[in-house]
């Protein structure tokens, strides 16, 4: 399976096409939705959410509720692109209006002083349209595809934020992750952990009146995958080094890591490695799962468990030092957006790109040009699996 999105933050639309997916898996635009619903909640989100309401448009691939095999085409509207359609058009405009919402004093940390050297752009605009977060719309939306796939297949994938601002959430032991699943929608920020989720909310409130921002770190989990996925042949057939791309390629994402992660640099590996044991109605699991459901770049059975930290959004109510890229002179930075924090919507994101990966990781690894010899082919490697 691959995909490509397409689409700027205020364009008239959005585009993902997936090639590879299997015929006959049932899939409905309601189920797209609901994810993308989901990505625009969590406390602390700006304007933009206000005004964009995600619907998706499915126009390829689909057939009376199911795929068909062939690519499928996924469009999401961008509802305030009335209000830009001269600003963002097409076709060309005159000279006087090019100057309109020109930008030309790049913000710190995000892509506009680069991303302007690089495709030689003056008008900084063309390349914050593209390197928005909204892309992410488009990600989510392909994320939604591959639960669906997960889920027939006994696969479930849940998210929540472990840290925000400095404040950590603790994790309750032994959660299935159905109830790691609930607790996290039932929670404005996504915690676990409601003693911290006052605090949390107070923390973006005053977060916002200061005219700042903040970050944090979500965690990813993905139950019921099978032993093998990925592989330790060769250095890029690692899932989890694929998994750990495809979180930092998420907007403002600055790392990854799996299990205990960088915990592991603490302990001797006697309290690190996760041990083994078999028994007729599980067949090989572990002990403890330490090291986040993989071994040798290969599941091993046990939950995918991935961290990533998003770094707070570098567009702030409270501008930082930039320079006007035609005079040189020193400017402080504009502001284009006005959320305090995106980490709670972000935790959505991450599950999209990793329920993604493990997708793409099935897919690669089954039958799959019809879904029900994939469900089937499924079923034999977990039972081979068990027995092994």
């Amino acid at each position: 399976m691959r995909f490509i999105t397409a689409g700027e933050s205020h364009g008239p639309e959005l585009t993902a096409i997936i090639e590879g997916l299997p015929a006959g898996l049932p899939l409905s635009s309601e189920e797209i939705n609901r994810e993308l619903a989901r990505r625009q909640g969590g406390y602390g989100r700006g304007g933009r959410m206000k005004i964009e309401k995600d619907q998706v448009r499915i126009t390829s691939g689909i057939r009376h509720g199911k795929t068909l095999g062939s690519p499928v085409t996924l469009i999401v509207e961008n509802k305030d692109w009335k209000n830009w359609t001269s600003v963002m058009s097409v076709e060309p405009v005159p000279e006087k209006q090019k100057k309109i919402r020109r930008v030309s004093k790049p913000r710190p940390g995000h892509a506009d002083l680069v991303g302007g050297m690089k495709y030689q752009h003056d008008d900084l605009r063309n390349v914050l349209e593209r390197s928005s977060a909204r892309e992410t719309t488009m990600r989510v939306a392909i994320g939604a595809v591959a639960k669906k796939l997960l889920a027939e297949l006994d696969i479930q994938v849940t998210g929540h934020v472990a840290v925000l601002g400095g404040i950590e959430a603790t994790i309750p032991e032994n959660l299935t992750i159905r109830e790691i699943q609930e607790r996290s929608e039932q929670s404005a920020v996504r915690v676990l952990d409601p003693s911290v989720e006052e605090k949390m909310k107070e923390l973006i409130d005053q977060t916002k009146k200061n005219g700042d921002t903040i970050g944090g770190v979500v965690e990813v989990l993905v139950g019921g995958v099978p032993a093998g996925l990925g592989s330790y042949v060769q250095w890029d057939r690692k899932l989890d080094a694929k998994i750990a791309q495809a979180v930092v390629s998420i907007n403002a994402f600055k790392g990854a890591e799996f299990g205990i992660g960088f915990e592991m640099a603490q302990r001797p590996g006697s309290q690190v490695m996760d041990e083994i044991v078999w028994d007729e109605s599980t067949g090989y699991t572990r002990t403890s799962n330490n090291l986040g459901g993989f071994e040798g770049g290969m599941t091993n059975g046990m939950p995918i468990i991935v961290r990533g930290v998003m770094k707070p959004i570098p567009t702030l109510y409270k501008p930082l030092q930039s320079v006007n890229i035609d005079t040189k002179e020193p400017y402080k930075a504009s502001v284009e957006r006005s959320d305090s924090t995106a980490v709670p919507a972000a935790s959505v994101v991450c599950e999209a790109v990793v329920a993604t990966e493990v997708a793409k990781a099935m897919l690669e690894k089954f039958d799959s040009d019809s879904f029900e010899q994939m469900k089937e082919a499924v079923k034999r490697y977990r039972l081979y699996t068990q027995n092994f």
